[in-house]
């Protein structure tokens, strides 16, 4: 093997949640923060979270309304 040309490793690297859960893994990066985990991801813990961020889905709405009304 090459000397000097690997990341460095770290064993015990740490997956920060926003939820508060931490894991440690073996990463070439010392900390990794992620948004959403297995801990707290809906399909995993069975609750289903709607969030509508922005209004998405009624500007969805607005843009294809003349489709769906033509379609009648």
């Amino acid at each position: 093997m090459k000397k000097d040309i690997h990341p460095k490793y770290y064993p015990n690297a740490v997956i920060r949640c926003a939820c508060g859960n931490e894991l440690r893994v073996g990463s070439t990066k010392p900390e990794i923060r992620v948004e959403i985990c297995s801990k707290c991801h809906p399909f995993f813990t069975g609750e289903m979270k709607f969030v509508d961020t922005e209004g998405r889905i009624e500007k969805f709405m607005k843009k294809y309304s003349d489709f769906y009304q033509n379609k009648k």
